[in-house]
């Protein structure tokens, strides 16, 4: 093997050593670190992939507008559709007036669209007190609606020739929407998870 000129063993023998004895060194010094190292990575990688718990905060307040009702996919196949024109205000729900009579409940928004031809879509968040939203289940019951109870959400629901009605009603919250021969994907489902989550 050629040696490179200019470079004693004698003087690289004794450099190694010190080298690998420095190295040798941090890595003990370095020893008790490493459970704590291990144990950040699993800590920060657990949280990562785990849903975080109640922090006891309260929810975000319900939308309270209506481009806040609306998830983004929905509001733009909205916003797109032929003739679409949306009128924002605070009218309660024209379709049932026997339950807005019945209920006693204040409207928070109501928001109408009024796409091509005779296509439409109504509908309105009102906060109902616990008597109130009894009062509007046994109001559409007695309407033909079809009623059901799922979680804490009752659900209520008909279909009359192309305009379909549909009623969700969780703790204070009543979401009334409307359908006139306009029936976006999960319009109704979207719009309640909006009004009572916010989300």
């Amino acid at each position: 093997m050629a040696r490179i000129g200019g470079r004693s063993l004698w003087l690289a023998w004794p450099a190694g050593l010190l080298c690998a004895a420095a190295v040798g060194g941090l890595v003990v010094l370095a020893m008790p670190g490493v459970p704590v190292a291990v144990s950040f990575v699993g800590e920060t990688l657990r949280a990562a992939s785990t849903v975080p718990s109640d922090t006891g905060e309260p929810p975000p307040p319900p939308a309270s507008d209506c481009r806040h009702l609306y998830s983004q996919p929905l509001w733009s196949s909205l916003v797109w559709s032929p003739g679409a024109l949306l009128s924002q205000r605070h009218t309660a729900a024209a379709s049932t007036p026997e339950a807005v009579a019945a209920a006693g409940a204040t409207v928070v928004v109501t928001c109408h669209w009024r796409g091509e031809g005779d296509r439409s879509l109504e509908t309105t968040v009102s906060t109902v007190s616990d008597q109130g939203s009894a009062a509007v289940q046994t109001t559409l019951a007695g309407q033909g609606f079809a009623c059901a109870t799922e979680a804490d959400t009752v659900h209520c629901e008909r279909d009359a020739g192309g305009v379909v009605e549909i009623h969700d009603l969780r703790a204070d919250r009543w979401v009334s929407s409307t359908l006139v021969d306009w029936q976006p994907r999960d319009y109704a489902a979207i719009v309640a998870s909006h009004a009572f989550f916010g989300e």
